[in-house]
C-alpha cells in the first residue's frame, strides 16, 4: 500500500475518476422469457415423446422399417423421444419445422430453411441445413413433412409481452437489490496527483476493497492517513419497498401467459393435485390431441397416396394414456358384456395391440343384457294389450 502515500503527498486535486459502469449496469431480463418457454416446451415436449406411432397397411399393423425410424431411430444420431421433443421445441419457438428424408432414409430436422411460398404450384424449402451442412438441392412440399404450430408465429406474441413484464421484473428486481443494502463511502482529505497512472493504482485499490467487503465474510481494509472508508447499510422500513414473493409473482404471471397461449392447464404445470384428472383431461384433449393430428396428417399426405390412403394405409398415433388400465375396468367389460364391441377393439382402444384369437373377433352379450331385452319386449307388449 505504500504506493497511496506517494498519492496523498502531492497535494494536488484529482479529478473525476470512478468507472460509471460500476452504477450503471443494467441486465437483460431474457432469461425469464427464456425459462418460461423452456418449462412448457419441455412439458409439452416429453408428453409428445411418449407417443406410438403405428403404421397399419392392409388392415393390420405392421412393424416395418417406417414404424422403426418413428419410434427408435429417425437418424443416426437421434433417439425417437429426443427426435419428437426437438420437433416440439422447434414448433413452439419458430411456429414451423421442417423434416426431411437423406438419401440413406434418415429423418432430420433442419435448423434453417428458406420456404418459398406459391399461390398455386407446389412450395419449396431451399438452403437448407442441419448443423454446419447446407443442402445444394432443392426439396418440394411432397418431398418434406412441415408443420406449422399456428397461423402466426408464437414468439412475436411472447416477445411483445415480454417487453412489459420484462420491464416491471426489472423494476421490482432492481428495487429488491436495494433493500438493505451496504453501501460504502471513502473520504481522502489529502488526495494528490492527476498523473493517469496514479489514479489507476488508486481506482484499483479502491476496486480490490470493494470486492473484499462484497465477497468475502471477513474483510480487513487497511488504514491510511488521509484515507477513510465508511459503510452506511439502507433501512429495511418503507412501504415502497418490494418483497421477493411480488418478483416471484411476475415470473409466475408471465409463465401463466405463454401455458395459456400453449394450452397448457396451469394446475398441471405446477403440479396442483386438485382436480389433476380433470385438468390431464383438458391438457389431452386441447393441447395434445390436435398437435398429434397435425402430425399425423402431414405424416399420411406424405408417406401415403391418395389411394392407398382410402385403402386403409395409413399412420395411427397412439398417445400416451393418462389413465391406469385398471380404472377402466368396469366400463371395458360393460362394453363386451352389452356386445357393442369385440376384445380386439377395446384392446386397440386401450392402446393394445390386437390378437390372433377368433374368440377376441365374437360379440358377445351376458345374460344379464338379453333378459332386459326381453323383459322390455314383454313390457311393450302388455302395454299393447291393454290398449286394446
Amino acid at each position: 500500500m505504500g504506493f497511496l502515500d506517494a498519492i496523498f503527498k502531492r497535494n494536488s486535486e484529482l479529478g473525476f475518476m470512478f468507472d460509471v459502469e460500476m452504477f450503471t449496469k443494467t441486465s437483460n431480463r431474457v432469461y425469464m422469457k427464456r425459462l418460461a418457454i423452456e418449462t412448457c416446451a419441455s412439458f409439452l415436449g416429453r408428453t409428445i415423446s411418449q407417443s406410438e406411432f403405428r403404421v397399419k397397411l392392409d388392415g393390420e399393423y405392421v412393424k416395418d422399417d417406417l414404424y422403426y425410424r418413428l419410434n427408435v431411430r429417425p437418424n443416426k444420431n437421434m433417439t425417437a423421444s429426443t427426435f419428437w421433443q426437438t420437433v416440439v421445441y422447434k414448433l413452439v419457438f419458430d411456429n414451423e419445422c421442417l423434416i426431411i428424408q437423406s438419401d440413406d432414409e434418415d429423418l432430420l430436422i433442419a435448423d434453417n430453411f428458406t420456404h418459398n411460398q406459391y399461390a398455386v404450384y407446389e412450395d419449396t424449402f431451399s438452403n437448407v441445413s442441419i448443423k454446419d451442412y447446407e443442402f445444394k438441392r432443392v426439396f418440394t412440399q411432397k418431398e418434406v413433412l412441415h408443420l406449422r404450430y399456428t397461423n402466426e408465429a408464437l414468439q412475436p406474441l411472447i416477445n411483445s409481452l415480454f417487453e412489459d413484464y420484462g420491464d416491471l421484473f426489472g423494476r421490482i428486481l432492481s428495487s429488491q437489490k436495494r433493500k438493505n443494502q451496504i453501501r460504502g463511502t471513502v473520504d481522502m482529505d489529502m488526495i494528490g496527483s492527476k498523473t493517469r497512472e496514479a489514479q489507476e493504482q488508486l481506482q484499483n485499490f479502491i476496486n480490490d476493497m470493494y470486492k473484499a467487503v462484497d465477497e468475502n465474510e471477513i474483510a480487513i481494509i487497511p488504514q491510511q492517513k488521509g484515507f477513510k472508508y465508511q459503510e452506511h447499510a439502507t433501512g429495511n422500513s418503507g412501504s415502497g419497498q418490494q418483497s421477493v414473493d411480488e418478483i416471484n409473482k411476475v415470473t409466475s404471471g408471465f409463465l401463466n401467459q405463454v401455458a395459456t397461449a400453449l394450452g397448457i392447464p396451469l394446475g398441471l404445470l405446477y403440479g396442483e393435485m386438485a382436480d389433476v384428472e380433470k385438468q390431464t383431461k383438458n391438457f389431452m384433449l386441447f393441447c395434445v390431441s390436435p398437435l398429434l393430428k397435425k402430425i399425423k396428417d402431414e405424416a399420411n399426405s406424405k408417406f401415403f397416396d391418395k389411394k392407398e390412403y382410402l385403402n386403409g394405409d395409413k399412420i395411427e398415433i397412439q398417445k400416451v394414456p393418462y389413465q391406469d388400465i385398471f380404472d377402466l375396468s368396469t366400463a371395458v367389460d360393460k362394453l363386451r358384456a352389452s356386445g357393442l364391441f369385440n376384445g380386439n377393439e377395446l384392446r386397440v382402444k386401450l392402446g393394445e395391440e390386437k390378437v390372433d384369437d377368433p374368440m377376441m373377433d365374437k360379440y358377445f352379450i351376458t345374460k344379464n343384457y338379453v333378459e332386459s331385452s326381453e323383459a322390455l319386449k314383454g313390457g311393450d307388449n302388455e302395454d299393447e294389450a291393454n290398449e286394446t
